[in-house]
């Protein structure tokens, strides 16, 4: 689901307007869990009305106070008026340190529905609460979590999976168990590094398999680890092993996948994974040690 992002959708307020029909009072009894559940519909005027009011005529995102306004009384949001040298860019005069407090309190007694919605949450929050609660919404889209590319996507799970599939053609496997083989002939190369990723349907959830080669000190090294496609609340309730050997040894891996929330290079970085040193990397492979054959088994299990 391609995100939306309206700036006020089925704005509620306090303002004293005609009060909404039975059935439109009852659906807001069931979708509000806070004090605003009170508040009435306004009418199609008053809502145009909101929108002009509360929003801000350069960035033309949603005011918060400080809402500062020039002598004539056209209002700035407060991260737009340096940026337009502290003249109103409606009437060119003069901004000053004038803030428009009556709108500040206007805007406080609204309540607006989560930006989110579109992907499932039902909330409808006061005006100032809801940005807090949209940086931690978890209906909130999540990033692609493809660590090839800076890919821009962002969607609901089953939308980023279909992603992944069809733009990135990544491998998908069902089942808890993995055994994969990463082939590389020049392993002395990392500036061409080996992005890989593979994505596991089990338990009913989904989880991403990367494998990839970065720089640590002078040497590159690799790093294999697992991420759940979902919250990190969740992902804790799964465990995962990975391992590698050969020439009679074996390295041996066991963690709990990280959220998608968090960005790849930041879990990578983290070195919460498999990491295994170029040298032992080229010692597993065997041969005269000069192509990488490294071959990578886990397992992926739910938590009692």
């Amino acid at each position: 689901m391609a995100l939306s992002n309206p700036l006020f959708d089925d704005i509620r307020s306090n303002i004293d307007v005609d009060p909404p029909q039975k059935e439109e009072s009852t659906d807001v009894g069931i979708l509000v869990n806070d004090p605003a559940q009170t508040a009435l519909k306004p009418t199609g005027t008053v809502l145009s009305s909101v929108r002009e009011l509360l929003e801000c005529p350069v960035c033309l995102n949603a005011m918060y106070p400080p809402i500062h306004q020039c002598s004539n009384g056209h209002t700035i949001c407060s991260d737009c008026k340096p940026r337009v040298h502290n003249r109103c860019p409606t009437c060119r005069h003069e901004l000053g340190n004038i803030r428009c407090l009556a709108l500040e309190k206007v805007a406080a007694s609204f309540a607006l529905p989560c930006k989110f919605k579109d992907f499932g949450c039902i909330g409808i929050y006061p005006y100032y609460n809801k940005p807090e609660h949209e940086s931690q919404c978890s209906y909130r889209p999540y990033n692609c979590p493809y660590a090839g590319s800076e890919c821009s996507v962002v969607g609901d799970i089953n939308y980023l999976v279909t992603h992944l599939k069809e733009d990135h053609k990544v491998d998908m496997h069902n089942g808890s168990t993995f055994n994969h083989r990463y082939v590389k002939s020049n392993p002395q190369d990392v500036e061409n590094a080996t992005w890989m990723l593979t994505v596991f349907s089990c338990f009913g959830k989904y989880f991403c398999l990367h494998f990839e080669t970065f720089q640590l000190g002078m040497a590159p090294v690799y790093i294999a680890f697992l991420r759940f496609m979902g919250e990190d609340s969740e992902a804790k309730n799964y465990s995962y092993s990975l391992e590698v050997g050969g020439n009679g040894r074996k390295m041996v891996w066991q963690g709990v996948p990280r959220s998608i929330r968090e960005s790849h290079s930041k879990i990578r970085d983290s070195f919460d994974g498999l990491i295994i040193q170029r040298n032992m990397a080229l010692f597993f492979s065997g041969g005269d040690r000069k192509e990488l054959k490294l071959r990578v088994t886990g397992r992926i299990w739910k938590e009692q």
